[in-house]
């Protein structure tokens, strides 16, 4: 009797535990938002959140089958993003049809102290590729061939080297990258397509991350700097210093040379230097020249392929993948502590850094505003194709059920009325707003290159 009486309770224990499964995905199927049945999903996310076997929420999952979200985890305090600057759609929209095994090239433009050695890296080592890049230990480049060719797609530091130039600038890059590829291969019947990318950092960070570069020995003397075919003379790029290097330079210093190509780098470096007659300072007032290299700069970052900013490694990962449709193989890291955001700088030197770089500055803003802007878009655009097969999921199971139940949906009944007032109702959203998706991080200054 014991044992029949364990055996019938066990029995029972199961068939409860069926009934308590097949009630979770019933309400699944019969509320699929959880606004129609509140009361029901509490008590399935209760049920499942406390063990229910075969339907545990796994690992980067929330309560209602959907991912977390790793993006707004990792960039610190929650802060309300309000865009400043507005963008065409075919701003924001930024994929373009990379074909690597066509005649397509990436060329990267690396800015000193932004975090690009690490970007640069990534490039070569940690991209999913039909064939990868050949890199080996001791050697400084890599080879980075498209499949079944003896041609690079990829125009970077660790590919081709500094081929024009240490740290080539847009107005390098632009005059030079084309002859030099034609020059390494067989010229083309048509031009290739050249897809431009690059990576911006906080302006005082990257500021002080230079000067603590400079400070230990760090030149970059073999920069060419050539604009309209020629190099700077020595009185239009004068020196800060008299010695072969600036070793042991005090910020004071570094910030007193009005010389300093550290002032405004990204914006200089980004912008067409033709436009104000290079180095020549003489052609232009100084504000009216930095004016219109910084609205030149915008206009080409805006123009690029992609760009990242190092504050936000994971959003740049993912924009980067979404821009190429190519995939990383590990997730980029946020880095907090360097060097240079060990240094204790006081508050009025900060803003004099500010004020010393507040080109930068403005431009940064312009550029994180649009990285962001661009960021939401491709999560919203992700988050209405995920909506949508699963709508067509359900859809699905609904007919299958009905055949079931010897009734056949007309076709009509494919689409419920609430889901068709929520789908109306997306539909007078604008095209890229989504309350949900704009949240996002508070910028900080600490940066992420390690030394």
């Amino acid at each position: 009797m014991d044992e029949k009486s364990t055996s019938s309770h066990q029995r029972i224990l199961l068939f409860l535990l069926m009934v308590a499964v097949f009630s979770v995905f019933m309400i699944q199927y019969a509320c699929p938002s959880s606004s129609e049945c509140q009361m029901l999903h509490q008590l399935g996310a209760w049920f499942t959140l406390r063990g229910g076997p075969g339907i545990r929420i796994g690992d980067g999952e929330s309560q209602d089958g959907l991912q977390k979200d790793p993006y707004i985890a990792e960039d610190g305090a929650l802060a309300r993003f309000v865009p400043r600057f507005n963008f065409t759609s075919a701003d924001l929209n930024r994929e373009v049809d990379f074909n690597i095994k066509g005649d397509d090239v990436i060329v990267f433009l690396h800015i000193q102290k932004t975090g690009g050695t690490t970007f640069g890296r990534h490039l070569v080592r940690n991209i999913q590729l039909e064939r990868p890049c050949e890199c080996h230990a001791g050697q400084k480049k890599c080879t980075c061939l498209r499949p079944g060719k003896k041609e690079t797609w990829l125009f970077s530091r660790f590919s081709t080297g500094w081929s024009c130039g240490l740290h080539a600038d847009w107005t390098e890059l632009t005059h030079c990258v084309p002859s030099r590829m034609d020059s390494r291969e067989a010229q083309k019947n048509q031009p290739r397509n050249y897809y431009y990318i690059t990576i911006l950092r906080d302006p005082v960070s990257r500021y002080l991350s230079e000067w603590r570069h400079v400070q230990r020995g760090a030149t970059w003397k073999a920069s060419l700097h050539v604009c309209d075919g020629r190099s700077p003379t020595l009185s239009e790029l004068p020196s800060c210093y008299p010695g072969d290097d600036w070793s042991g330079c005090s910020l004071q210093e570094f910030m007193d040379c009005p010389y300093n190509l550290a002032n405004n780098r990204q914006t200089r470096m980004l912008a067409d230097l033709s436009l104000v007659g290079c180095y020549n300072v003489s052609s232009m007032g100084e504000d009216e020249r930095w004016a219109v290299l910084l609205d030149s700069a915008k206009r080409n970052l805006k123009g690029m392929a992609f760009f990242g900013l190092t504050e936000y490694q994971r959003k740049t990962q993912y924009l980067f993948e979404r821009t190429f449709n190519l995939q990383f193989i590990a997730p980029f890291t946020q880095l907090n502590g360097t060097r240079a955001s060990s240094v204790e700088v006081p508050s009025e030197k900060q803003q004099r850094i500010r004020q010393l770089n507040r080109w930068d500055v403005e431009l940064y803003e312009y550029a994180r505003d649009l990285f962001l802007q661009r960021f939401q878009v491709a999560r919203q655009q992700e988050r209405r194709q995920a909506r949508e097969r699963r709508q067509q999921e359900r859809r699905r199971l609904r007919g299958r059920f009905s055949a079931k139940q010897g009734r056949r949906p007309k076709p009509t009944e494919t689409m419920s009325s609430t889901e068709e007032r929520r789908t109306e109702s997306e539909v007078l959203l604008s095209d890229w707003w989504d309350v949900d998706e704009n949240s996002t991080m508070e910028d900080y200054i600490g940066n992420v290159e390690q030394w």
